[in-house]
């Protein structure tokens, strides 16, 4: 059964990836967005050892799974237990636009006005990717990418859900 961690900057298609993988192979998902931040304004990040037992136990209540996110602390946890990673790789430029374009998220925001209302904010995010240190950072994500033995792939550009299951500009490595 697959145990896929998909990550990447934000706009890079990750929830989109994980989605379409869930569904069409009856896979658990989890976006570590829903676990990784407390109920509060303004936002503060929940305790590392908290989301952690959450992704534990979701990993342990399921066979097969996605779990997607930027988070590369909150993915080493699952990191052991996967057999597969794909990291969305996107230029800046391509994340940027796909956050315009981005449909209502409803489990994040109350409205899409609400989530365009945040659109602004996103983008200068998304453009601090390649120059952040954190566990959000590029650095962070090839990090991971590079320690994992596994299965893995690197998206670099934008592709249709249908051309990821049959890649053109996807690297793979082991």
């Amino acid at each position: 059964m697959r145990k896929v961690l998909i990550f990447g900057n934000s706009g890079s298609g990750k929830s989109t990836l994980a989605k379409a993988i869930s569904r069409s192979e009856g896979l658990s998902h989890l976006d570590l967005d829903t676990l990784a931040w407390k109920e509060e304004m303004p936002p503060e990040r929940r305790p590392l050892s908290e989301s952690s037992l959450e992704i534990s136990g979701f990993m342990n209540a399921y066979n097969g799974w996605v779990i997607e996110g930027c988070y590369a602390d909150l993915l080493e946890v699952a990191l052991p237990f996967s057999n597969e990673i794909i990291f969305m790789d996107l230029p800046i430029a391509l994340c940027i636009e796909n956050a315009r374009n981005r449909p209502w998220e409803p489990h994040k925001y109350s409205s899409k006005a609400a989530q365009d209302k945040n659109l602004n904010m996103l983008i200068n995010w998304i453009s601090q990717y390649s120059d952040r240190k954190d566990t959000f950072s590029k650095s962070a994500h090839e990090h991971l990418f590079n320690s994992f033995t596994g299965v893995k792939k690197r998206v670099i550009e934008n592709q249709s859900v249908n051309e990821l299951y049959n890649p053109i500009n996807i690297k793979k490595e082991g």
